[in-house]
């Protein structure tokens, strides 16, 4: 059975973006692109929602930095309100229970999977217990007043085993856990 990661990137307050702000919010720096660039998943299959989908293909479109990486990556589009054929190439349209689709799916594929953005399908796919990492990519910013994309709202409670950190350009964090979802709080 392959492994499924869950990938975000957010501000230090738990935003997945900012209205006004850049991608990346600005600071995409050098170490943080060629890391993108030589992750060992980074051809990894990419699971994600119907609005992850429409903001990536745009930004891939774009020639956003970083971005184009994912042009060759097989992408599983979870949606209801989508309609094939999908434009970015390599892109399959799922409407079926994402959550059954992708227990099929990691018993089936020949290389692990990772998602991208798409708050509410991994938040779905943590709660069924299919997901193996976690890795979030936190930037040195505080987006209070502009952020949208609230990540954590909605969440279990999940306790997190830190496996790997890294820093890029001694201000943006990486860090990969592994995580059990709690029943509630420790020792209640």
């Amino acid at each position: 059975m392959q492994t499924l990661t869950i990938d975000f990137i957010c501000s230090l307050d738990g935003y997945g973006a900012a209205e006004g702000w850049p991608g990346w919010w600005g600071l995409e720096s050098p170490e943080y692109l060629a890391w993108l660039e030589e992750a060992p998943d980074r051809d990894a299959p990419l699971l994600m929602g119907a609005a992850t989908y429409r903001v990536m293909s745009a930004l891939t479109g774009a020639g956003e930095p970083g971005t184009d990486v994912l042009e060759g990556i097989p992408k599983y589009v979870f949606s209801s309100s989508l309609e094939a054929p999908l434009t970015w190439a390599h892109s399959t349209l799922v409407s079926t229970d994402a959550v059954e689709y992708v227990r099929r799916l990691k018993e089936e594929s020949d290389r692990p999977l990772r998602t991208i953005g798409s708050i509410a399908l991994c938040r779905s796919l943590l709660e069924a217990g299919l997901v193996d990492r976690y890795r979030v990519v936190i930037f040195p910013v505080i987006t209070g007043a502009t952020g949208t994309e609230r990540i954590y709202d909605g969440y279990p409670d999940v306790a997190l085993e830190l496996v790997e950190s890294r820093t890029f350009d001694h201000r943006t964090q990486l860090l990969e856990y592994i995580p059990t979802v709690l029943d509630g709080p420790p020792g209640r």
